[in-house]
């Protein structure tokens, strides 16, 4: 038997055709990334997640001499999120890159570790994330729901 995984998404030329509370919030991804520490890489990332009353909170990349030790922005943020915010679902979240000397005009996806991670926090609060991938400029690319970024992701069931 064979079976298909596909999805849909939004590919934008530039940030004017997002709403302008997504708008805000790929700006305040963008702006993240001036928060990242990352003397090796020299990549720059920076996310922000609109949380389920509208605050807006951002998270960057932060690298460590021992380079597993480093984490990336999507998960400092969601990280944060449920520490600070255990109550709060988050509705969308943006991210966002600038490499040293280098511009940033394609989007940019989470690795796989986040993408497990962006899956774990949607079935926590059985909420869908919208996301909302961009560089500083050029095209941006929404995806309605970070489960679409993780086919077969593992959710926990099996477990129970």
């Amino acid at each position: 038997m064979h079976q298909k995984f596909e999805f849909e998404y939004e590919i934008l030329e530039d940030n004017g055709g997002l709403s302008n509370d997504d708008q805000e919030l790929l700006e305040a991804a963008k702006k993240a990334t001036k928060t990242a520490y990352a003397p090796y890489s020299n990549f720059h990332v920076g996310a922000a997640a609109r949380l389920s009353n509208g605050q807006i909170v951002i998270g960057s990349n932060q690298e460590s001499t021992s380079f597993p030790v480093g984490i990336c922005a999507e998960r400092t943020l969601l990280n944060s999120v449920g520490s600070q915010f255990p109550e709060l679902s988050i509705t969308a979240m943006a991210i966002s890159y600038q490499p040293l000397n280098k511009g940033s005009i394609e989007p940019i996806s989470p690795c796989g570790m986040c993408r497990q991670s962006l899956l774990d926090y949607e079935n926590r609060y059985g909420a869908h994330i919208k996301i909302i991938l961009s560089g500083m400029s050029g095209k941006v690319m929404v995806i309605p729901t970070a489960a679409n970024l993780l086919p077969f992701g593992f959710d926990g069931s099996i477990l129970k």
